[in-house]
């Protein structure tokens, strides 16, 4: 199946257009089943706790505080890096409660990404497939100038993923959700295919994460 990107409904509605704000909600449901937070927090734990966690496209923030809370980590800055400042006054104090400072870095995710600090671990979910290959490259070359590692997780582009994405509505998904399931999988990844966009000099580490997604690790050498 070849890789094909298109516009996403939720990327388009104002935030707190009701179809939005129902979307995110079945998008809750939706990383729960995935196991999301669940496969982002085992590739973070290998890491060494950083001073500042980058995460790009994070929405809401809900599925990086699931994340976190899996986590024995204190004293981390979590950076939002999204269109739109979505996170909650609820999330915000659940990741205060963890000892985590959460802050919305709202703009464009390459300035970002370039303004980020040296040693900053970046992560990512449900985001980079919105991104072209071009724009992907342009992004990940930014982030190996400062980044100790990324952490991404993706929908995983193949026949299984694609026919469950046909099943969310069996979830209770509404019209937004039922869309954009279907397109972020058409526009996910499989194979190398990120790797082989990475920057080279470091260790990366791609493929399936059950039961639908795909995980992509890039480690800078020696970390």
């Amino acid at each position: 199946m070849k890789r094909r990107l298109e516009t996403e409904m939720l990327d388009v509605l104002p935030a707190d257009d009701p179809a939005a704000v129902a979307s995110r909600r079945d998008l809750a449901r939706i990383n729960a089943v995935m196991r999301q937070s669940a496969i982002l927090a085992g590739a973070l734990r290998t890491f060494a706790q950083p001073h500042v966690l980058l995460d790009l496209g994070g929405g809401d923030g809900r599925c990086l505080l699931a994340a976190a809370r899996r986590l024995s980590w204190r004293g981390v800055r979590a950076v939002i890096a999204d269109r739109q400042d979505i996170v909650s006054a609820k999330t915000r104090t659940g990741f205060a409660a963890l000892g985590w400072d959460c802050v919305v870095r709202q703009g464009d995710v390459f300035d970002a990404a370039a303004t980020m600090e040296w040693g900053t671990l970046v992560s990512a979910n449900l985001f980079l497939h919105h991104l072209d290959d071009a724009a992907l490259k342009r992004l990940f070359a930014l982030l190996a100038e400062k980044a100790i590692g990324l952490v991404a997780c993706e929908p995983r582009r193949g026949a299984l993923a694609l026919l469950a994405s046909h099943l969310v509505v069996l979830l209770g998904a509404n019209e937004v959700t039922r869309h954009d399931a279907i397109a972020s999988v058409r526009a996910g990844f499989a194979a190398q295919e990120l790797t082989a966009l990475w920057p080279p000099g470091w260790t990366c580490l791609e493929g399936r994460a059950l039961p639908f997604s795909h995980l992509f690790v890039a480690r800078r050498y020696g970390i």
